[in-house]
């Protein structure tokens, strides 16, 4: 199945590429075009999609012109695997984003887990119901080209390319891309966005703390940007991002407030689930690892495998369905 996203024109040789729905994996992208050459910020899940992505900006681009460098907000697959389209492309992230690239599974792990899961198993319909609609069979295994440590400034053509790595948050290896000649940013997964019109689905976050995250927002408003595209969800202004801090507070507050009565991790999202605060956010079996990830700040815990972690994200979802529908399948 192809996943085709919609493209937002942002102005000055900017754009947005939109999933057209909400869920795990689909993610947000940009293109920088000028005459000497076109930027992605970001990159689709699979090499089927990025591959439309490329369609996409080869239609936006000047004749004779290619997308040769590619920013990466962190190294989640969603946003980093798609690279694979462009394999001459210099990759662009955070020194730190190394790390996150060996937690996570290579795109041929994740196609044989995805594939070869027991659909009878929560975790096994969990992974089929949400990430089956990817094909990670022909997507290479990427790897950044280019590192780098606190500030980077690029240039394209006439426009100037700014990339900040941040302290953890969504993961260890964070960054954001101000284009200022476009008022606009580019902030990854510090940011999930949700609109009334739009509405979009719970963050996860694996690296945390929440403070972090908030601080990260922070830095988005600092740039005086007029536009935030965030990593997931539709394009936010800064009253929205501001929106999104007060939920990114609450989920804080509650998971501190929980971790000091002695609730354990687990329970502690089962609770803030059923407090039913954000009803119009889809998966809020994600803040398992959101609320998990606190937890590990404030007791100073290991951080699990991946599919430990997975497993118990598709346990709660299926009680959290189960209690939505009264038991019925």
């Amino acid at each position: 199945m192809s996943i085709t996203g919609d493209v937002v024109d942002l102005g000055r040789g900017l754009y947005a590429w939109l999933p057209p729905k909400r869920g795990w994996g689909l993610a947000n992208c940009g293109l920088l075009v000028s005459p000497r050459g076109g930027l992605w910020i970001d990159t689709p899940y699979d090499t089927m999609t990025a591959g439309q992505f490329l369609v996409e900006s080869q239609k936006r681009l000047p004749d004779g012109v290619g997308v040769d460098r590619v920013i990466v907000t962190h190294a989640n697959g969603d946003h980093f695997w798609g690279a694979g389209v462009l394999p001459d492309a210099e990759i662009i992230a955070t020194r730190e984003a190394r790390e996150h690239i060996h937690y996570d599974p290579t795109p041929q792990q994740q196609h044989a887990l995805v594939a070869g899961s027991d659909p009878s198993t929560p975790l096994g319909a969990y992974l089929r119901r949400h990430f089956g609609v990817f094909d990670w069979s022909a997507t290479d295994v990427v790897s950044p080209t280019t590192y780098f440590t606190g500030e980077l400034e690029l240039t394209l053509g006439e426009y100037t390319v700014q990339v900040s790595s941040l302290p953890p948050a969504h993961t260890g290896g964070d960054l954001i891309v101000h284009l200022p000649a476009q008022r606009a940013v580019f902030s990854g997964d510090v940011i999930f966005s949700s609109t009334p019109r739009q509405p979009g689905d719970h963050p996860v976050h694996w690296a945390g703390p929440l403070d972090n995250v908030i601080d990260a927002c922070e830095s988005v408003l600092a740039t005086g940007a007029e536009v935030i595209v965030p990593g997931h969800g539709p394009v936010l202004d800064p009253a929205g991002v501001r929106g999104h801090m007060r939920y990114l507070a609450y989920v804080r507050d509650r998971a501190h407030a929980l971790h000091a009565a002695g609730v354990p991790a687990a329970e502690a999202a089962r609770r803030v689930i059923a407090e039913g605060r954000y009803p119009e956010l889809g998966l809020p079996e994600r803040l398992v690892v959101t609320i998990g990830s606190e937890y590990r700040h404030l007791d100073g815990s290991e951080l699990p495998g991946v599919l430990q972690v997975m497993a118990d994200v598709a346990a709660v979802a299926q009680e959290t369905d189960a209690a939505r529908t009264g038991g019925r399948a």
